[in-house]
């Protein structure tokens, strides 16, 4: 497992989502700024946590997941959560 690698592609990933900007939210009495929401991704030695629930390496959908990352994506299944994009 190339962490280094992947926490590079984290953090181009970071920058296309919009790390560090914000975003005008309509509220009823106005507006205000809002940031984007993070999605906490965690490495372990062993596996990741990504959406709440630990994720061995050898599972095949963390192992989707993570090549996801490496080749430069959004993880593919973010896309139901996410249909407009992130």
């Amino acid at each position: 497992m190339d962490f280094d690698l992947i926490l590079e592609k984290v953090k181009d990933l970071n920058v296309l989502a919009g790390e560090g900007t914000s975003h005008i939210e309509h509220t009823p009495r106005g507006a205000q700024l809002r940031e984007p929401r993070p999605l906490p991704l965690t490495l372990y030695q062993n596996g990741i946590l990504f959406h709440g629930a630990f994720r061995p390496y050898e599972d095949p959908s963390t192992q989707q997941c993570l090549q996801d990352i490496t080749d430069g994506y959004f993880p593919s299944e973010l896309q139901l959560l996410y249909p407009d994009g992130i």
